[in-house]
């Protein structure tokens, strides 16, 4: 039995906070997948209810570590509440 689903992908210009990014990006490599692997397996796990980390200190430990080295002093309690400083 196969479990592949062949899907369609579109390229999208997301805009996302950067030091959010870099962690994302850190936790892809880390991870030997591409960034949109593991938006799309932390979509899944969040559609369905769960977190994509949960039960897996191993890799919370690398989240946290990889958010100190690029300086994402936020958690989750600033969902929805980010704002763009003003350019100029």
């Amino acid at each position: 039995m196969n479990d592949t689903l062949l899907i369609e992908r579109l390229q999208t210009g997301v805009r996302l906070e950067k030091s959010m990014l870099k962690v994302l990006k850190g936790l892809a490599e880390y991870l030997d997948i591409s960034l949109g692997d593991l938006l799309e397996g932390i979509v899944l796990h969040a559609f369905a209810g769960r977190s994509a980390f949960a039960g897996k200190p191993e890799l919370l430990a690398v989240i946290q570590q990889l958010k100190t080295v690029y300086g994402m002093h936020y958690d989750e309690q600033f969902a929805h509440r980010l704002a763009e400083a003003v350019q100029g």
